[in-house]
């Protein structure tokens, strides 16, 4: 994947976001995902969301965008000259918004979930490696090598499992941010599909 999602995390109660290390019998020992990596304890009864669980929601109510994918769109994007922050002109984020996610559910992504979306890649872009040109360079080989196979059982070869679309929902609301955030909008990362309650 372009950036390795699965250990970072968004925690509430504490602003940004964290590289999670190892778990305690209090909770979770987490470090800030910057050059300081400074490590505290999440105790257990803080929300820890997971970045890679979490997606966007679009108009499709059967369709919701993973963030890995989002972060992906936006780095094709932008490259390395990511122009906006949380502090930008509505106008200039919702812009942003419609270009990376053309059919993103205006009424459920709220403009403090496009502000949240920005801050969080900006830390991740500058934290993160980009591997997506890695993946590009291996691809070709892995389908030369299974050619030969292919060639001498003479069937196609056939994917042995479908990739699973992570449906944890919008961008969760639960961490802090210098932004106000719409009292409507979900505090925690909901479940996918129109009206249904958020995900415990």
């Amino acid at each position: 994947m372009p950036y390795d999602l699965k250990e970072i995390a968004a925690i509430s109660g504490m602003p940004g976001l964290y590289r999670l290390v190892r778990p305690t019998r209090a909770g979770v020992i987490v470090e800030t995902l910057d050059e300081r990596a400074t490590r505290s304890v999440a105790s257990a009864r803080n929300k820890v969301s997971l970045l890679h669980e979490i997606s966007i929601y679009t108009e499709d109510l059967d369709q919701t965008v993973p963030l890995t994918e989002v972060f992906d769109r936006i780095q094709q994007h932008y490259g390395a000259d990511f122009p906006l922050t949380n502090k930008s002109d509505d106008r200039d984020l919702t812009q942003f918004m419609e270009n990376i996610i053309p059919d993103y559910d205006r009424e459920r992504v709220y403009m403090s979930d496009i502000k949240k979306l920005v801050t969080w890649y900006r830390l991740v872009s500058t934290t993160l490696p980009y591997s997506a040109e890695e993946a590009t360079e291996e691809a070709p080989a892995e389908e030369q090598a299974a050619k030969p196979e292919k060639n001498a059982s003479g069937k196609a070869s056939k994917p042995t499992a479908k990739d699973e679309l992570s449906t944890a929902g919008v961008i969760s609301s639960a961490t802090e941010t210098d932004e106000p955030t719409n009292p409507e909008a979900a505090t925690e990362a909901p479940a996918k599909g129109r009206g249904k309650k958020k995900s415990e």
